[in-house]
């Protein structure tokens, strides 16, 4: 990642340039969840998907921010929803300043990056982004719906990760392109390499939270499991298991707040079901589909970079 460091810097500069309210809270709060250590992938990927269409200027930098104000904004209120501990390492802005101050500071940064896509006059930039903001919407309702019924499947997996999770990373790469001017063979190739690796991002970020050291992690191990979500290790085991570990798994996941025994039985059910194995395998199958998807671009060192970046996010450790 360090032949990024440049790139990461002037992300961050632009990032501080636009957020800002003329209300002095309502920027202590995007501070606290804008710079906490993000991982800055979005802005990365536009600028790159940019780049690899001969595009690299302040407007792409200008640009890269707002996937990145989009998914603050859904961590926002996604910890809302979802009730969550943890994130990045702190404890969420709605365990600080309460549910209102969190969902509406999530408004006011949905609102600031549609208007900053906005500003550069091209339909499609503006259209794709307003389109992603009602995908993740629905990529939440499907996971509440999804807990409420108890449907522990793999389809309804994917189309709860490609709504919440993929969309955003795919739309992080078409808009660097629809702002280089791209021909659209390109754009659409750099969304589904951005749909693939957002697919990919998400399954290891799943394993993770059974398997990580949570130092890393920069939150507790076992989280989907307490909040009783779907991921694909879990939907493997409840396939695969006895009908005894079954009934054990389902309803550990009904009643949330495992205990560390529960949890540390879930992660060997995982294993030994080869759920784990599975989503890996999965993982990496969807990054060889992100890799084949820039072959409609010339050998560059910008698409090399993209492939590493792919095969970095397979082998992340948090």
């Amino acid at each position: 990642m360090d032949s990024f460091k440049g790139d990461f810097e002037r992300i961050e500069q632009v990032l501080n340039r636009h957020f800002s309210s003329h209300d002095p809270f309502i920027n202590k709060v995007i501070q606290y969840i804008l710079f906490a250590e993000g991982k800055r992938l979005r802005p990365l990927l536009t600028v790159f998907s940019a780049r690899l269409c001969g595009k690299s200027d302040d407007a792409v930098y200008n640009l890269s921010v707002v996937p990145e104000y989009l998914h603050a904004a859904s961590l926002l209120h996604d910890d809302v929803v979802d009730g969550g501990k943890m994130r990045r390492g702190r404890p969420p802005a709605y365990k600080i300043w309460g549910n209102k101050t969190a969902v509406l500071v999530g408004d006011f940064l949905f609102a600031k990056a549609i208007d900053l896509a906005s500003r550069f006059g091209i339909i499609s930039i503006a259209r794709t982004i307003a389109e992603t903001v009602a995908l993740m919407s629905e990529g939440e309702i499907v996971q509440l719906l999804q807990m409420e019924s108890q449907r522990f499947d793999e389809e309804t997996y994917m189309e709860i990760i490609y709504k919440k999770t993929a969309s955003l990373i795919s739309t992080s790469c078409r808009i660097g392109a629809l702002l280089a001017g791209a021909r659209e063979d390109k754009v659409k190739a750099l969304g589904e390499y951005g749909l693939y690796l957002g697919q990919a991002f998400q399954i290891i970020d799943d394993i993770l939270d059974y398997t990580a050291e949570p130092e890393e992690l920069g939150k507790a191990l076992g989280t989907d499991l307490a909040e009783g979500k779907l991921t694909l290790p879990v939907a493997v085991a409840i396939k695969k298991a006895s009908k005894n570990d079954r009934e054990r798994l389902l309803k550990i996941l009904r009643e949330g707040e495992p205990s560390h025994e529960e949890f540390v039985w879930v992660s060997d059910i995982l294993i030994n079901t080869g759920g784990t194995d599975y989503a890996r395998r999965q993982a990496r199958a969807l990054i060889r589909s992100a890799c084949k998807a820039l072959e409609v671009f010339s050998e560059s060192k910008t698409r090399e970079s993209l492939r590493e970046l792919a095969w970095f996010v397979l082998d992340r450790r948090k």
